[in-house]
């Protein structure tokens, strides 16, 4: 496992070092490989460009033993001066609910998924704002959710056919 972890740190390092797109990204690991419903991780990031879109994605990562094929997380976005400007409530589906094949990028027992959370977002004000996200399942604590994290992206231009 720990051989499969170095993997993933190397692609990911590789992966990022070319990565014009994104403004933020960081994760946060959970002790004892679970994600407790009282651990509500808060990520802050600065938005300096008002007149761009941004995308928001979840990061997670499980192990391929995660008893469900889906995880619920509710998200709060604040802005700079502290008030909620979105919050929902998502499905994300970490295996297919049929087969149980799991999604995301993986090597060994480890996955890696990549979920728009947000998408083309324009912030008001430039400022350092605050996005929170919450496990909504109906268990107190999710074993084998591994991380969670935001990435900040600047969203893709349309292109025109």
């Amino acid at each position: 496992m720990i051989r499969n972890c170095c993997y993933l740190l190397i692609i990911s390092i590789v992966l990022s070092c070319n990565d014009e797109q994104r403004v933020f990204e960081r994760n946060i690991d959970f002790d004892e490989q679970s994600w407790v419903v009282s651990n509500i991780p808060a990520f802050e990031f600065e938005i300096l460009e008002t007149n761009r879109t941004y995308d928001l994605f979840y990061n997670v990562r499980n192990s391929i033993s995660y008893p469900y094929h889906n995880l619920y997380v509710k998200y709060s976005l604040e802005d700079t001066l502290g008030n909620v400007i979105s919050s929902k409530l998502q499905n994300m589906d970490l295996f297919d609910p049929v087969t149980g094949k799991p999604y995301g990028d993986g090597l060994g027992d480890i996955f890696d998924h990549r979920i728009l959370a947000l998408d083309k977002h324009q912030f008001e004000r430039p400022g350092v704002y605050r996005f929170k996200v919450q496990q909504y399942m109906r268990q107190d604590t999710l074993p084998m959710i591994l991380s969670v994290g935001l990435r900040v992206a600047y969203s893709e231009p349309e292109t025109t056919p």
